[in-house]
């Protein structure tokens, strides 16, 4: 017997929408509130909007006739409420400097705790999570094969583009050389680097998600 269903399957992608919405709306305040800043692959941004909205509705499309194993539900759902906790840890962690447009600021802080204690990149480990998980957990076993290509081929240009902009920021490299981009691995940790010069003259100082 599913723990969900198709209704409540319904009102959870539903829910997560609007949550994302919210987040869109948090990313908008925090980018007008912050300096001027470089984005990393600005043409990727568009595409990454159409995968989510992809992805929500998608998911959204009632599928009585699909019927999920109790056990991959299990799996899937608590995929994407790790997603979600990931996604706010990572809000939390950054604080007003969260975006979601991949904006780096000269001279930003180099943020070396919560989640990027371990990974450099946990807010598109969260995304990977719920691209792969949300779909599953109502059914639509092939579309999160194919949504997930997808946001694959928007995400690697883009994390491409943005390293490339992290790594002129001073002390960004010496804080995360050897930790891995999306899954921790055992003795790979961050660590924390001086106060910039910049940064102890007072300038604002930010860091992208």
């Amino acid at each position: 017997m599913a723990l969900l269903s198709p209704r409540y399957r319904t009102a959870l992608v539903s829910a997560m929408a609007v949550q994302r919405l919210f987040e869109l709306r948090v990313s908008a305040r925090n980018r007008v509130q912050a300096g001027p800043a470089s984005q990393a692959a600005p043409r990727t941004y568009p595409a990454m909007v159409a995968v989510h909205v992809a992805l929500f509705a998608v998911c959204a499309w009632p599928r009585r006739a699909r019927r999920v194993p109790l056990p991959v539900e299990i799996v899937a759902l608590t995929g994407v409420a790790a997603a979600l906790a990931l996604r706010m840890w990572v809000i939390r962690s950054l604080g007003a400097s969260w975006n979601v447009t991949a904006h780096v600021e000269p001279g930003l802080e180099v943020i070396t705790g919560g989640p990027y204690r371990r990974v450099r990149h946990p807010n598109y480990v969260a995304v990977m999570l719920e691209f792969a998980c949300l779909p599953v957990a109502v059914g639509a076993f092939p579309e999160a094969v194919i949504l997930s290509a997808a946001n694959a081929a928007v995400l690697i240009p883009r994390v491409r583009a943005e390293e490339s902009l992290l790594d002129d920021v001073p002390g960004y490299r010496a804080a995360f050389a050897g930790v891995p981009r999306f899954l921790p691995r055992p003795g790979r940790r961050s660590s924390q680097n001086p106060v910039s010069a910049s940064q102890s003259r007072g300038e604002r100082s930010r860091k992208l998600w």
